[in-house]
């Protein structure tokens, strides 16, 4: 089960325990992302990717589409939006891409899972803006997809909306009408799996609004979430104390799950 998905590789340089699966925004690529990440650092200087040597980080690349709204303009996205001010405006469009990529993030945890024996729970998923709201609809339709029972590490969302907010599970699935993955009252996978989301307050492009609505609606999906805010950041990680976080989390979640 080979993804179609191009994708880069930070390997560990202890031996490998973990890894962490983490999707870009609209209009980056992985290769410039995953050099970015490096750049973010914590209150001690260091990077999400120094903090943990035994992880293998994996930087999945979005695909060149069409931008709907703009005739004649290509970027990296992971799924198209006709409206960046108004996310549910022509809604629809968006389950175009994310069908085609949902499967394809699903197929790339798979390989890491089986790299670490099949202990899915010691794969953990993040993204940033649109990477973050892919992510989502990657857990939305996970059950099915590993075994009874599995869950993730964790998820970790930064500067997150959900696409087709304010649907129960069951309408999150239908909305990409994936096979297998249409059954709302399967959630085992969302009820085992914990969630860290991150939202900057002055962020410009995804308002904090939309990150609180995409908490309460995990939350009523009964996730468990851990939500942090930050005065400031924009559309981006929040440094250093947003680092910190997402360190702690993350260390707090590999000791849990030995």
């Amino acid at each position: 089960m080979s993804s179609s998905i191009p994708f880069i590789t930070i390997e560990p340089r202890a031996p490998h325990t973990h890894t962490l699966i983490f999707l870009h925004g609209r209009g980056d690529n992985a290769r410039n992302f995953a050099s970015s990440l490096l750049a973010s650092r914590t209150s001690q200087n260091t990077s999400l990717i120094d903090s943990f040597p035994s992880f293998r980080f994996v930087f999945p690349q979005a695909p060149l589409r069409d931008v709907s709204s703009e005739a004649g303009i290509k970027w990296n996205q992971w799924f198209d939006v006709w409206n960046v001010r108004d996310f549910s405006d022509n809604e629809q469009l968006q389950s175009v891409g994310l069908k085609e990529v949902v499967p394809e993030i699903q197929k790339i945890i798979y390989q890491e899972a089986v790299t670490l024996d099949g202990r899915w729970d010691k794969v953990f998923l993040a993204g940033i803006s649109m990477g973050a709201a892919t992510s989502v609809h990657v857990l939305f339709n996970l059950d099915g997809v590993v075994p009874p029972g599995t869950r993730l590490g964790g998820f970790l969302g930064f500067s997150c909306r959900c696409p087709f907010a304010g649907r129960d599970l069951g309408g999150m699935r239908q909305a990409l009408g994936l096979q297998g993955a249409e059954d709302g009252a399967k959630n085992g996978v969302l009820r085992g799996t914990p969630v860290l989301l991150e939202h900057c307050v002055d962020d410009p492009l995804v308002l904090v609004q939309s990150g609180r609505g995409l908490r309460d609606t995990l939350r009523g999906f009964e996730m468990e979430v851990e939500w942090k805010e930050y005065p400031n950041g924009g559309h981006w990680f929040n440094s250093p104390m947003g680092m910190d976080d997402a360190v702690e989390f993350l260390r707090r979640r590999v000791g849990e799950g030995n």
